[in-house]
Order: C-alpha cells, then structure tokens, then sequence
C-alpha cells in the first residue's frame, strides 16, 4: 500500500451523545464525527480544540492512498498487524474514498520505519 503522512496534529475529541458536531471541528482539513448512543466523537486539528474539552491529544495520521474500493479487502489488517508487532496502537478513521490510520506522535517514526520494512511506502 502506499500511504501519506498528513501534516497536521489531530486530537480525539469525546462529547455527550446527542450533542451536535461543534462548528470549531468542523473547521479544519480534515475530520471525523461518529455518534452512538452513549458518545459522539470527533477527530479534528488539535489547534481547533478548545481547552475545557475532553479529548485525547497528540495524533498523527496516516492516510491509505485511495480511492479504495468496497470489496477490497484486508487493507487496514495487513497495515494493523504490522503496527501491532511493534506494540504500536491505532485509532481508525475510515471514508468512502480510503482509511486513515491514527497513531500517537511519539510512534509515528518507528510507525513509517515498521510499515517500510514489511513492503508499504511511506510518503511525507
């Protein structure tokens, strides 16, 4: 696979469910709301957090080149697996278009050396 480092920083963002996706998140380059019925989440740039939220900081992302299409399959096991090996926790975003791969900063280097290794290209 081949895949893209995005440049910006992301935080994980947790809001009550039911509540609607907040204006500041929608904002940026790119993001990600999921609503359940216990939580709604959202993925956006960290520079668009506003302090009292509760989020989990310190995102980097990578991007899956796409577009994929729907019957493909294995794309984000073969490229969790090889993360997993180095003990390397993932977030998942997925679009219509491709996935995106969600680590914390300080694994993004062993993150692209372990995805090179076993045969995927890593592009700044």
């Amino acid at each position: 696979m081949r895949l893209r480092v995005l440049a910006d920083r992301f935080t994980v963002v947790r809001l009550e469910a039911g509540e609607t996706a907040p204006a500041w998140a929608l904002s940026g380059s790119f993001y990600s709301v999921t609503g359940t019925a216990r939580e709604l989440s959202v993925v956006c740039e960290s520079r668009l957090v506003p302090a009292e939220v509760k989020c989990e900081l310190g995102w980097r992302a990578l991007e899956v080149q796409g577009p994929l299409q729907f019957d493909q399959v294995g794309i984000l096991a073969s490229l969790s697996q090889v993360l997993a090996e180095r003990g390397i926790s993932i977030f998942a975003v997925s679009t219509f278009d491709t996935d995106y791969i969600l680590l914390k900063h300080a694994s993004l280097e062993d993150a692209v050396k372990a995805l090179v290794a076993s045969g995927h290209t890593v592009l700044a």
